[in-house]
């Protein structure tokens, strides 16, 4: 499923961000996308730890940049940068101090272009992975809402599922948002999106305003997106 991207990435080189330097399964990342050439690797930690963690785990990433967010020389301009984007909600003290934590240093750097990518979440919460996006990177131009979505793979079944992270209670228009980025996720990694919009209902099987909303969001959908087959509402064994 990877293979399309893996080449894509080789002929356009990338960097990505790791806000847990030294997390095994980060450093195993890091060691095997630079080892392969398929992405440029910043791991962020002090040094030494990050260093000791690689050893101990028998990974290389001599290639890997390590920046330790407490001691980075480029940190006062990162500071006044994120105190614009703040708009007055946060001190230069209150900025500095968040960040001399990874997540935060993190999209910063992805913010100022230091990294194309940012990932993180092997041991910070989603919360605090997803906090820093919302408030200093924002949607895309034309998205109102931020949303999530994973990828199961069963043998050669693929489902991307969306969301199931971030949105509790999204209302009609923001279904279809999720379902539009749903599916172009979908695309990027091979899948061509056939949408289901899920419910403890199927085409009227019960009732009520939750089953309305996810109803009537399939048919905005199907009116807006008519090249992207779609149904709903249905339950997901159906």
């Amino acid at each position: 499923m990877l293979t399309k991207m893996i080449e894509t990435l080789k002929k356009n080189p990338r960097t990505i961000v790791y806000t847990e330097g030294t997390d095994k399964r980060i450093l195993e990342s890091a060691h095997r996308l630079t080892q392969e050439g398929i992405l440029g690797v910043v791991l962020l930690g002090k040094p030494e730890e990050v260093k000791a963690a690689a050893k101990a785990g028998n990974f290389n990433i001599d290639a890997c940049q390590i920046i330790d967010p407490e001691n980075y020389e480029g940190i006062d301009a990162m500071v006044a940068e994120m105190v614009k984007l703040r708009k007055g909600k946060m001190t230069d003290e209150q900025v500095r101090a968040a960040l001399s934590k990874s997540n935060y240093f993190g999209t910063m750097l992805v913010k100022m272009g230091g990294a194309d990518c940012l990932l993180g979440g092997a041991t910070y919460s989603t919360a605090d992975t997803v906090r820093p996006a919302l408030q200093l990177i924002k949607t895309k131009p034309g998205n109102n809402i931020v949303s999530s979505c994973f990828i199961m793979v069963k043998d050669d079944q693929k489902l991307a599922m969306g969301d199931c992270a971030i949105n509790i209670a999204p209302n009609e228009d923001e279904l279809v948002e999720i379902a539009v980025e749903t599916a172009k996720t979908a695309k990027v990694f091979g899948i061509d999106p056939k949408v289901a919009f899920l419910s403890f209902s199927t085409k009227g099987s019960a009732e009520g305003p939750m089953v309305n909303k996810v109803h009537d969001a399939a048919a905005m959908f199907q009116k807006d997106h008519p090249e992207i087959p779609a149904d709903g509402e249905l339950q997901f064994d159906a």
